[in-house]
């Protein structure tokens, strides 16, 4: 039904910036908590940031605290993740999904993205 679509990756050197999103298409968009997970080269996918929906509470790793800043737009079904001060260790595929529950745990969560590439070079 719900399907979420990202964009907004690239190139970019170390300290740059981009802006993710995330867009739901289909029925309206109803999930509890949206989140960012990201996967490297030989990786195992993990958590980035996440955000409930209806309420705009916000989760984040350590890794993007103080960089990443997730929002939403529940209007337009459309959620984003601003990273900010790059570094290499960020590369990653940038995958979106949703959950019924407050988590962080990439098994919960549905209705995964296709992803896209975020390469920052130093």
């Amino acid at each position: 039904q719900v399907q979420l679509v990202e964009s907004g990756g690239g190139l970019v050197q170390a300290g740059g910036s981009l802006r993710l999103s995330c867009a739901a298409s289909g029925r309206t968009f109803s999930a509890y908590m949206v989140g960012w997970f990201r996967q490297a080269p030989g990786k195992e996918r993990e958590f980035a940031a996440s955000i409930a929906w209806s309420g705009g509470t916000t989760l984040y790793a350590d890794s993007a605290k103080g960089r990443f800043t997730i929002s939403r737009d529940n209007a337009k079904n459309t959620f984003y993740l601003q990273m900010n001060s790059l570094k290499p260790e960020d590369t990653a595929v940038y995958s979106c999904a949703a959950a019924s529950f407050w988590s962080r745990e990439p098994r919960h969560y549905r209705n995964w993205g296709q992803g896209t590439q975020v390469t920052v070079s130093s």
